[in-house]
């Protein structure tokens, strides 16, 4: 039965459940996403961890969900769609179960891998499915709803994190996701419609291999070369070469093989290659204030847990605000969508530049809010430029490959923003104490030390903590620059996008 076939068998109740357990499966694994943000801190008290070590239970969980999202594709030929949607969800409730129960770091890393990389095939799937159980009139809309799911989960995950880390501790935010996680796999086991698997798949290991490794490898020296001082490290050098070769072994292994892993005939299709780049800039963009807020409001402008949560819930708001306006949008030129939500997020980046730790609840609500409306009025052009024309056989495979673009983009652009922090934060915090000595005559006026003063041991200790505060507030501050940046250079990458053409090519794909 064709996909076209199977929207028209299905009758409007089931398409709802399938929707409502599809919605709860994608809102669930895009939750855990960034879930840890905010509970660094008390993950870290508890492991008795460093700062670096910590932070391995968000990088290799990225990395675990960006290496086994392209997969997806070969998954489901083998095993079936159902199947895999089933059991990456039974997996991934476990896994989480087991995160909230580690006893040590290493636990605690390994769960978070096995909990990313089970639950990778969960938005893709998810995507595809809905597109093929509703008629094409409807995608625009079943788009939007989607789209909710996939940008709303890594906003309640924070706040509903926060919350119950601050009443109780970080365990039973990982806690509270299993009754979801049983929910939405005895949805998915009632209403997705039985198929079978093709049994002629057949994983092209070399390609995904090659793929893992340099995915892997470029990751991990985003995220340790500026603490490690980049390629005076030997570590970093080694995992850069691993990376280049890793990656030029894809590439020629995926332009001879004659099954490749990624199919590169993919990139012929114009409007999907311009897609590709596109989600990877939406990526890079989405997730970076929701990561990098908590850590400034929390570290350096004095805010509580509950506090943070509620600013990033604003983000959901604005999410939902912007989706329902996609949903009357859909008819308009994609291009104008696209431009007025990345136009939005210039100026989001710019008011954010213009802060200071002195900021006020309400300032950061509103941003946040604006913020939300931006990803969700860009998602649903997004989609429909991107997949008019491709094949139905396709859709699988060229959807893990979007999805995997708006990961690497995240986890990468993350990275980034982060050894920008660090670098800046160093660099300045030696700037500024320049500043602090008895030649400085301005030291000596009472209005300008107001209660600092450096007669003391801990009277310079605060003023260290002071200038540290600072600093870092300029690193923020630097890469909200990259993020405005970046937003205004993707402006100009929309209009490269040719207009939807009438006459489509393919029954199942995300008009």
């Amino acid at each position: 039965m064709s996909d076209s076939e199977l929207a028209l068998t299905l009758t409007a109740p089931r398409r709802i459940m399938i929707m409502i357990a599809v919605m709860l499966a994608s809102t669930l694994y895009s939750t855990t996403l960034l879930i840890a943000s905010t509970l660094l801190p008390q993950m870290q008290g508890t492991m008795a961890a460093t700062a670096d070590e910590i932070a391995w239970a968000m990088t290799f969980n990225i990395l675990a969900t960006a290496v086994v999202t392209p997969m997806t594709g070969w998954m489901v030929s083998r095993f079936g769609r159902r199947n895999v949607m089933m059991w990456s969800m039974l997996g991934f409730t476990v896994a989480t179960w087991l995160c909230g129960a580690a006893d040590s770091l290493e636990t605690l890393v390994l769960w978070r891998i096995v909990q990313g990389g089970l639950g990778a095939p969960v938005v893709p799937l998810s995507n595809a499915i809905l597109l093929d159980s509703f008629p094409r009139r409807q995608a625009g809309m079943v788009t939007s709803i989607f789209g909710m799911a996939v940008v709303i989960g890594p906003v309640i995950g924070p706040t509903l994190g926060g919350f119950l880390a601050e009443l109780y501790s970080w365990r039973w935010a990982f806690y509270m996701l299993v009754p979801v996680g049983a929910t939405a796999w005895v949805g998915l086991r009632l209403t997705l419609p039985k198929d079978s698997a093709s049994g002629h798949a057949r994983l092209d290991w070399v390609g995904f291999l090659t793929l893992a490794a340099a995915i892997s490898c470029v990751q991990l020296v985003l995220s340790r070369g500026q603490r490690l001082d980049w390629f005076e490290s030997t570590e970093i050098v080694i995992e850069t070469a691993f990376a280049v070769v890793a990656f030029f072994m894809f590439v020629v292994h995926s332009l001879t093989a004659e099954r490749p892993f990624l199919d590169p005939k993919l990139l012929t299709d114009p409007n999907y290659a311009l897609g590709l780049v596109l989600v990877t800039v939406y990526g890079m963009l989405n997730f970076t204030p929701v990561v990098l807020l908590p850590s400034l409001l929390q570290q350096h402008a004095g805010y509580p847990d509950q506090v943070i949560g509620e600013i990033l819930g604003a983000r959901g708001v604005g999410a939902t605000i912007g989706f329902f306006l996609a949903m009357f949008a859909g008819k308009v030129d994609p291009r104008i969508g696209m431009t007025i939500g990345f136009g939005l997020q210039v100026i989001s980046g710019i008011w954010l530049m213009s802060l200071d730790l002195n900021v006020d609840m309400a300032t950061l609500a509103l941003n946040s809010v604006l913020q939300g409306i931006a990803v969700g009025i860009f998602w649903v052009p997004l989609t429909i430029a991107t997949f008019p024309t491709l094949e139905s056989r396709l859709m699988p495979e060229a959807m893990s490959l979007f999805h995997l673009m708006r990961n690497i983009g995240s986890s990468l652009f993350i990275s980034v923003c982060v050894a920008e922090i660090v670098r800046a934060t160093g660099s300045n915090y030696s700037r500024l104490t320049e500043m602090i000595s008895p030649y400085n005559r301005a030291m000596s006026l009472p209005w300008v030390m107001g209660s600092w003063t450096t007669d003391t041991q801990q009277g310079l200790a605060r003023l260290s903590k002071e200038v540290n505060r600072q600093a870092a507030m300029i690193g923020y501050v630097n890469a909200f620059g990259l993020y405005t940046a970046t937003s205004a250079i993707a402006i100009g990458l929309i209009m490269l996008a040719k207009k939807r053409q009438r006459k489509m090519a393919a029954p199942a794909a995300g008009d």
